[in-house]
């Protein structure tokens, strides 16, 4: 049995996927922008998370811009059947590499045939319409009807399976399932920000997926003198056991922690294997209520 398989699954819209999946941004250059480092690398570490039984893989076309989803294409297509492509969109890149809202119905619609174009698709498995609040990250109140409306109708015309949202807030989250199926919310969430905390446990009643973004702190790595020592003690990596808290936090969690390194994917991996005890939950669960810089 492959490692992975020990986390399990959960349905995703009318898929099944394994919960640790891989996030695809990272094989971008630096900032998200431009060509790979080592294009060959890139591509290496996208056949091992295949070969390492991930059937779930999250892109965007803003990666790069488009530079992730052409790697991709270039690198797995013809897909295996149960491979689950999940992109997002509601963004665009500037020039400098800047990230910029992209919401209008054309912008929308645009993006929609870009990512089928880039990935080789006829079909996009599920496209998470990604909202913009306060900084970029932290989601802010608005309605999501006018982005779901055109969204709702490229799914009609057969171009969408599924519907998801990204940096949303849980109003948000009510008003668009009164629009149309959503099949996950995707937030950003890990052992230091838990404002999703009563979102995650309600989505799992509904048998929704939540998909935390920066399941590892993002761009500066989450520093814990309590994680290093559970990590310690359990002779694991500190974001082996960030990954494993998470998994073990809620069973409708799929994780997407991304990577440009093969030996980084495969210590990703191997946190599907590790069970946490009461004790060591206990002392993680505790780190979300220390303060953190903004």
């Amino acid at each position: 049995m492959q490692i992975i398989d020990k986390a399990g699954t959960y349905t995703l819209g009318s898929r099944t996927v394994k919960r640790l999946g891989y996030g695809a941004m990272r094989l971008a250059g630096p900032g998200v922008f431009g060509p790979p480092r080592d294009t060959a690398e890139a591509a290496a570490v996208l056949r091992e998370a295949v070969a390492l039984g991930i059937n779930h893989i999250d892109t965007s076309d803003y990666y790069g811009p488009y530079v992730v989803n052409q790697l991709i294409r270039e690198t797995l297509a013809p897909y295996p059947d149960d491979l689950v492509i999940v992109t997002k969109i509601g963004a665009r890149r500037g020039e400098d590499g800047s990230w910029l809202p992209a919401a209008s119905p054309e912008e929308l619609r645009q993006a929609v045939y870009d990512n089928l174009r880039n990935l080789q698709l006829d079909v996009l498995d599920v496209v998470n319409m990604r909202f913009w609040g306060d900084n970029g990250h932290d989601p802010a109140e608005g309605s999501v009807e006018p982005a779901l409306a055109v969204l709702a109708e490229l799914q009609r015309a057969g171009l969408i399976r599924h519907i998801g949202l990204s940096n949303v807030t849980p109003r948000q989250v009510e008003e668009a399932l009164g629009i149309c199926e959503i099949v996950c919310v995707q937030n950003q969430y890990n052992l230091a920000h838990r404002a999703d905390d009563a979102l995650i446990d309600t989505l799992a009643a509904r048998a929704i997926a939540y998909v935390p973004f920066f399941p590892l702190g993002g761009f500066s790595p989450l520093q814990s003198e309590t994680l290093s020592r559970v990590a310690r003690q359990l002779e694991a990596t500190p974001m082996q056991v960030a990954l494993a808290w998470l998994l073990q936090r809620s069973p409708n969690i799929l994780l997407i922690p991304g990577t440009s390194s093969l030996a980084h994917l495969r210590e990703n991996v191997a946190a599907a294997a590790i069970e946490l005890p009461d004790e060591a939950i206990a002392a993680l669960d505790g780190i979300g209520a220390m303060p953190h810089p903004a």
